[in-house]
């Protein structure tokens, strides 16, 4: 199976980059798994809501080309449906027996996702009701992603 994720903006914090490394290099035993990072939009502060929608579109744009024809993919939103990890790991199991062999989440910049975005995926998916740095949400993503296949392969997992 091969998961990315693909995101908007770049890590810059090292403990981000070192938890994100461990974590990739975990999965590597289970999955093709890759990041894939695009551009983000410099947002002003008190930006108007035209210039929040005009910046999500031209993250969208570089986010789209990314998304393939034959993946799974999977929104992460604030609205999105929320699930533990065992269904989690369901999900993507799910998924690869009904032939999607590729798996890819979506992690968009600090104002979210366009709509285009979200209508191109297949699943919608939220951590929490809160709002996380889309840096972080990155770590987390991948660490439950790790989880799952760990869940998948009936390996311990903590609770």
């Amino acid at each position: 199976m091969k998961v990315d994720i693909v995101c908007v903006g770049k890590i810059k914090e090292k403990f981000y980059v070192e938890a994100l490394g461990e974590y990739s290099k975990r999965l590597q035993k289970y999955a093709r798994f890759d990041v894939i990072e695009v551009e983000d939009e410099k947002t002003p502060d008190k930006a108007s809501q035209a210039l929040e929608d005009q910046i999500k579109a031209k993250e969208a744009a570089r986010i789209l080309p990314k998304l393939k024809d034959d993946a799974f993919v999977i929104s992460l939103e604030i609205l999105g449906q929320k699930m533990d990890s065992v269904k989690f790991a369901d999900m993507i199991e799910k998924a690869g027996i009904s032939g999607k062999s590729h798996i890819q989440f979506v992690i968009g910049g600090s104002l979210g996702l366009h709509d285009s975005v979200t209508k191109r995926a297949d699943k919608h998916l939220s951590f929490s009701d809160m709002t996380f740095p889309h840096q972080l949400m990155r770590v987390v993503l991948t660490e439950q992603i790790y989880r799952a296949f760990r869940i998948i392969n009936n390996e311990p997992y903590h609770k």
